[in-house]
């Protein structure tokens, strides 16, 4: 599994439930290309309206694709102006480090 996990911010006039949108049609998409289930247990992410940011856990194939869906959708429909984009060590990783 790959250990990546990535971060959007959004700028403060993308709408909240433009990215909702892009959230949910990336969902659907793969569904559409794993299935229900395997979509449920993979594409993790975490979305904070009053932040304006979105993180999602890529580091399973479900979650590539998720991240790669939705990367594509915003950009498309907000432009890619609209928002930063950074990967970020993964929660475990970072414990381990810790600890080393």
């Amino acid at each position: 599994m790959k250990a990546e996990v990535y971060r959007y911010r959004f700028d403060d006039d993308v709408s909240t439930e433009d990215i909702e949108s892009a959230l949910l049609l990336a969902i659907w998409g793969c569904e559409s290309l794993h299935g229900e289930s395997q979509t449920r247990l993979d594409a993790a992410h975490f979305f904070d309206p009053a932040k304006r940011a979105c993180v999602i856990d890529a580091r399973t194939e479900v979650g590539m694709d998720f991240n790669r869906l939705f990367v594509g959708f915003v950009s498309r429909e907000l432009g890619p102006d609209a928002f930063r984009v950074e990967r970020v060590a993964h929660h475990d990783q970072q414990l381990q480090e810790t600890h080393a």
